[in-house]
């Protein structure tokens, strides 16, 4: 009954017909069944890390292991913090997991957690943040170029891609320090902030956007999609489900995840 509850997207109403029973019922049958989890041996782990949330104030921060295919560690929290992957972090160890590298995408001070393992910022991510200071379709020449840059992220090297971002600051130096004078503020502000927070955060975060190929060993993802898959999924089954408790929903998540 929990299965058919959770992963065929069977409503309480529907299910109290199918076993002619009343809602109320078939309640107490699935908040006394178990979640069908099998718990991982400790063992070496690459932790792709990410959080969703389900509304404000209620989420979920997740690590998945691609290796084994699975998922990890799951906990709630109510803030994506610094502090809530400190957290995740002690509890994989506890339990005796060893993280080799870590895969994170990109929230700011999440990187001081993991100081001494490598670490790959998504590159998805990156792009993401590109994108949401160029918008998709940058009307300006320097904008189109460094999108294009970003775009070639996954297909490029660590190497070239610093390359090209050097020469790119080069062509365009004298374009960045324009200033433009704001009368509300009454003082000379840069022209063109969009682009160069985009440029910033590329130049910032390119030791982090390869990490990938200077371990190959460690088969080290360059994005967080496994787990981004996994909380469309998520969210595709709990919304059948409306209405619940916190507790009922987060036993919901569980049983998803495979905790």
């Amino acid at each position: 009954m929990w299965k058919e509850y959770v992963w065929h997207r069977q409503t309480l109403t529907q299910m109290a017909d199918r076993y002619g029973r009343t809602v109320q019922w078939v309640q107490r049958q699935l908040d006394a069944a178990p979640i069908s989890s099998v718990p991982d041996l400790p063992q070496r782990i690459i932790a792709v890390t990410d959080t969703t949330f389900f509304g404000r104030g209620y989420g979920i921060l997740v690590v998945r292991c691609p290796r084994l295919k699975k998922n990890v560690h799951v906990h709630e929290l109510q803030l994506e913090t610094p502090a809530e992957y400190h957290a995740a972090r002690a509890s994989l160890e506890t339990q005796g997991f060893i993280i080799e590298a870590a895969v994170i995408d990109g929230k700011r001070g999440v990187l001081a957690v993991f100081p001494d393992i490598p670490v790959q910022f998504c590159q998805f991510h990156q792009i993401a943040i590109v994108r949401r200071y160029l918008t998709s379709r940058p009307k300006l020449p320097a904008g189109r170029e460094l999108r294009a840059m970003a775009l070639a992220l996954p297909t490029i090297a660590e190497q070239t891609f610093t390359n090209l971002l050097a020469i790119w600051h080069k062509r365009w130096e004298q374009f960045l320090k324009e200033r433009t004078y704001t009368p509300n503020s009454r003082r000379f502000q840069y022209t063109h902030r969009r682009i160069r927070s985009a440029y910033r955060s590329l130049k910032t975060n390119t030791p982090y956007l390869f990490t990938y190929q200077k371990y190959p060993h460690l088969h080290i993802p360059n994005t967080t999609n496994s787990i981004d898959g996994f909380f469309s999924k998520l969210k595709h089954l709990l919304n059948t489900h409306r209405g619940l408790t916190i507790q009922r929903r987060y036993k919901l998540i569980q049983e998803i995840l495979g905790l």
